[in-house]
């Protein structure tokens, strides 16, 4: 199997590694379309595929073309890879917003895959929802969720709808996780611990917990219950949550970011 993944960013580096790490493909068979002929030596020097700097030189010869650049550059790239896209080679998109039907018209081929990761794919605990087109065959879906199962977890939506929706959850939730922990480091420096302190006990708690949940048959609220006892600590923290609308607010954010991200689409 041919991959040849186009862009050298974070991703683009970050599904390569993966793919020769799990000897999905070899380095002979991975390909790596650099932005530039200039920014060949640059990409090159990663040791990972072969690096190329001219579409024509690389895109017909690949079983499956794997978009990975900034959606803002998608213009560029569609005008740079028309009518060098062939009908049995199938597209796997992780340009965030970027619609199937946008990819279709443009690159003209029927086989589309649209993916949104997330950045915990860098070190392989990633999660990454996926759709396609009916023209990509099962055998062909598999193959592409084996590559994409190299960076962490996956699932597949029968409706490209769902891609924003993940795109607010999972896309943008490390942010959201950021979010808490650096409120959280914030408050235990205001408790007279030190920046050191505050981080690891913050941090610790949050891989702790989390964990904790993915090693056991129980639920948030089945946990909380467990931590929180009768007028103790947890209790009047979460008493405080409840009167600050914490919980409102993060559902609030989520569909915040599933509204931009149709947005963005359209």
């Amino acid at each position: 199997m041919k991959i040849l993944i186009i862009g050298g960013g974070n991703m683009g580096l970050t599904y390569a590694r993966s793919f020769v790490r799990a000897h999905i493909t070899s380095r002979l068979d991975l390909r790596l379309l650099a932005r530039s002929p200039e920014r060949v030596p640059a990409l090159a020097a990663h040791e990972i595929g072969t690096v190329w700097g001219h579409p024509a030189e690389c895109v017909p010869g690949a079983d499956i073309l794997i978009l990975a650049v900034k959606p803002q550059d998608s213009p560029t790239l569609f005008t740079a890879l028309r009518g060098l896209v062939q009908p049995q080679q199938v597209v796997l998109s992780i340009m965030a917003g970027v619609r199937i039907a946008t990819l279709r018209e443009a690159l003209g081929t029927p086989k589309v895959i649209r993916a949104m990761p997330n950045l915990p794919a860098q070190i392989g605990m990633g999660m990454t929802a996926f759709t396609s087109t009916d023209e990509v065959t099962r055998a062909e879906l598999v193959q592409v969720q084996n590559l994409l199962s190299t960076t962490g977890k996956t699932v597949y939506v029968e409706e490209e709808s769902a891609i924003d929706a993940a795109t607010a959850i999972s896309g943008s939730g490390p942010a959201y996780v950021y979010y808490c922990m650096d409120a959280l480091m914030a408050a235990a420096a205001q408790m007279g611990f030190t920046p050191a302190e505050a981080e690891l006990l913050v941090s610790q708690t949050f891989r702790g917990a989390v964990d904790l949940y993915s090693q056991s048959g129980l639920s948030c609220g089945d946990w909380i219950a467990r931590v929180a006892s009768k007028g103790g600590t947890t209790e009047a923290a979460l008493g405080a949550f409840s009167t600050g609308a914490v919980r409102e607010g993060l559902v609030a954010g989520a569909r915040a970011a599933r509204d931009r991200a149709e947005e963005l689409g359209r």
